[in-house]
């Protein structure tokens, strides 16, 4: 085990640089993984998660693991947002709990349509912001909204945990959401600076940002793509 560590380490470094790879948590939380562990799985604080915790889960994708555990063990409501055709339709065939509630649209960091450019391979599902040249002429517009708007129309004041997979939106939604001064107590984060156009370099500064605006890093992935902070500000 030790050798195949040091081995994804070296790939890792490799691939992303040191810079990223010597990114260090900040704080140590009591902490356990929901969902699965080979995929759509996320680790979260789980001190005092309840059932009245609100939870907004973006980007769904054909992996709902993490919102199906959190709602068995907490017995809590997700809110599921996701605006492809492909996740909408296999939402809709699936019977999930009642408390796991999807919303067909995205987030970003503006009221309206977005182009959303389709995925190279087409067994995948994941629509994607970022400018991709193979796909640029099969793109679709898609409803997005800001999360100041999402909240507000759905009744909410705070969030408990936000869970962002939105391929490449993350990075304005959370310069958006300093600027609304929104502050979820927990947000957990796939970074994709795997793709060219976007580099790591986009992704350490939006780290920079998080900690700037309160936030505490807890949990680092070993691929380095999935970052989970805590609000903890001074």
């Amino acid at each position: 085990m030790k050798a195949l560590a040091r081995k994804i380490k070296r790939c890792i470094c490799s691939l992303l640089g040191k810079d990223l790879y010597l990114i260090r948590t900040d704080i140590n939380v009591a902490r356990e993984r929901f969902g699965s562990h080979t995929g759509g799985g996320w680790d979260i604080a789980i001190k005092p998660i309840n059932k009245n915790s609100i939870v907004y889960s973006f980007g769904v994708g054909k992996n709902v693991s993490f919102d199906i555990t959190l709602i068995e063990r907490f017995g809590l409501t997700v809110h599921a947002f996701d605006p492809t055709p492909k996740s909408i339709e296999w939402v809709k065939r699936q019977h999930f709990p009642v408390n796991f509630i999807m919303h067909e649209y995205g987030i970003m960091d503006f009221d309206g349509n977005m182009s959303f450019n389709p995925p190279e391979n087409p067994n995948y599902i994941s629509y994607s912001i970022i400018d991709k040249p193979a796909t640029k002429g099969r793109s679709i517009s898609l409803p997005v909204k800001r999360l100041s708007t999402i909240m507000k129309e759905l009744g909410h004041s705070r969030i408990d945990i936000l869970k962002m997979d939105v391929e490449g939106a993350e990075y304005c939604i959370i310069e958006d959401m300093d600027k609304s001064h929104i502050y979820p107590e927990q947000i957990l984060v796939e970074f994709h600076h795997k793709f060219p156009n976007v580099g790591v370099g986009k992704t350490k500064e939006a780290i920079r940002k998080l900690r700037r605006m309160g936030y505490a890093l807890f949990y680092i992935s070993a691929t380095r793509r999935d970052f989970c902070f805590i609000y903890k500000p001074n």
